[in-house]
């Protein structure tokens, strides 16, 4: 791989520490949510984390698939991905991944499958999360 860039992130204190990247853009206090057994305290969690970073990777994708099928999505589409975190049936812990892709730009159902199927064979994350968690993608379209 040639990497063209690296990012830096440092947490202390696990899940009810700390986090900050090397050049200060991140620096949150992280908490563990109630349902998880924590306080729910005002810090971030890596499952927000990582929904934020797989959002706007996938959504990276989508914009470079769609561009390649020169199909213009228009610049108000969005991702949300909705993180849930669990155990298996071993009782390991287990992320399951759910992304909502609104194109409100594309009518044709086929041609917004098509976009974000290909996106997910693309996008790095979806890349490094194949055959290790449930990953359900949401095609959203105006009627």
């Amino acid at each position: 791989m040639k990497t063209l860039y690296t990012a830096k992130v440092t947490s202390e204190g696990g899940r009810a520490g700390h986090a900050k990247s090397d050049d200060g853009i991140i620096d949150l206090p992280l908490s563990v949510p109630k349902e998880m057994g924590g306080d729910g305290g005002d810090g971030a969690n890596p499952e927000q984390f990582f929904g934020a970073a797989y959002s706007a990777c996938f959504g990276g994708a989508v914009k470079a698939v769609a561009d390649q099928h020169k199909v213009d999505i228009g610049d108000d589409f969005s991702v949300t991905a909705h993180i849930s975190f669990g155990k298996t049936e071993e009782g390991d812990f287990q992320l399951a991944a759910v992304l909502d892709t609104y194109l409100p730009n594309v009518s044709d159902v086929e041609v917004g499958e098509k976009i974000i199927n290909e996106a997910h064979i693309m996008c790095p994350f979806s890349r490094a999360t194949r055959d290790n968690i449930d990953v359900t993608l949401n095609l959203l379209l105006d009627e």
